[in-house]
């Protein structure tokens, strides 16, 4: 929830920036070593924005997967879903881990507050 919290702040203070507004949509990329579950993310996200000025704006959630690789022979190496390997099952070299590891906050969708009051697109 305190994350589903802290990505509503960030975004409400970038349209604020930009001259207010209603959030229609957010676009987040949410690595698999993060410790998030996309699913989890936009149920906490549902709640945050469920009675606000901003209700009903949308969650999506771009799952940015981990990849590993093994230096000595090169190329990624494939695992088990759940698994990490260690060693390289070719050369037995150790591997190393890419990527996965993002929280970032890519797109934020709204519509402006235009000088009578109403909104625009």
């Amino acid at each position: 929830m305190g994350i589903a919290m802290s990505i509503y702040d960030s975004c409400r203070a970038a349209v604020a920036k930009h001259g207010g507004g209603r959030m229609e949509a957010v676009q987040v990329a949410v690595g698999e070593l993060s410790a998030l579950e996309p699913e989890l993310i936009r149920f906490a996200w549902e709640a945050v924005v469920a009675s606000g000025p901003h209700a009903g704006c949308r969650l999506d959630v771009d799952w940015r997967p981990a990849r590993q690789l093994c230096p000595a022979c090169g190329g990624e190496k494939p695992r088990a879903a759940g698994s990490w390997l260690r060693l390289c099952p070719d050369c037995g070299g150790p591997l190393t881990l890419e990527g996965g590891d993002d929280l970032d906050i890519l797109h934020v969708s709204f519509l402006s507050y235009d000088a009578a009051g109403g909104t625009e697109a």
